[in-house]
């Protein structure tokens, strides 16, 4: 309608802790930036300011992942281009593209039968 105006909230630390903590995962603080792990693996990494989110990815997709949105995707800084990682823009993401990110991060990093139970579940 004509007039209205709709706001769009972004999403938080507590929103991606909140989907996070559902799996098979837990949170650390490294070096002043909270992370969340599978074992010692890393699937979810927050800037220092919480503006940004790296995210286990497929290199082989990442390019076309930041082409296909490049406001909300990016790619990840040069020592990390040699991982399977991609960065989102949080303010560009809604609740339920960012629960999808973080189970398909987390679905990268599991075993194949930990995340075909998950998904069986779902």
């Amino acid at each position: 309608m004509r007039g209205e105006s709709t706001l769009t909230v972004m999403v938080t630390i507590d929103d991606v802790r909140a989907v996070a903590l559902t799996l098979r995962s837990y949170e650390a603080l490294v070096r002043g930036r909270v992370k969340f792990r599978v074992g010692r693996i890393v699937y979810l990494a927050f800037s220092r300011d919480e503006t940004l989110l790296g995210f286990a990815f497929p290199k082989e997709w990442r390019d076309a992942l930041v082409e296909s949105e490049p406001h909300k995707f990016m790619l990840p800084r040069a020592s990390d281009l040699r991982f399977n990682w991609a960065v989102v823009r949080l303010a560009e993401l809604d609740e339920t593209e960012l629960r999808e990110l973080v189970i398909d991060a987390w679905a990268l990093v599991v075993p194949k039968s930990v995340a075909a139970a998950f998904a069986e579940g779902s």
